[in-house]
């Protein structure tokens, strides 16, 4: 299985420049790597790679997600 990439790269939805993620927490869990960083101009990007349910609960969760099994 390959690993998920320690960062990623995309662009700001309010102002349109690079805004670098990092992965937020590394663990066992393979259903969800989620991501998070926030732009120079004060925008958050959250992103996750993983299962859509689990996907969806980080993205909607505004950064307050929590990872429970």
């Amino acid at each position: 299985m390959l690993k998920a990439p320690r960062t990623l790269t995309f662009k700001c939805a309010k102002c349109g420049k690079a805004v670098k993620v990092s992965v937020q927490k590394v663990s066992a869990c393979s259903h969800i790597t989620p991501y998070s960083g926030v732009c120079s101009c004060g925008e958050v990007k959250l992103h996750a790679i993983g299962q859509a349910d689990a996907v969806k609960s980080y993205l909607d969760s505004n950064g307050l997600w929590t990872h429970h099994h």
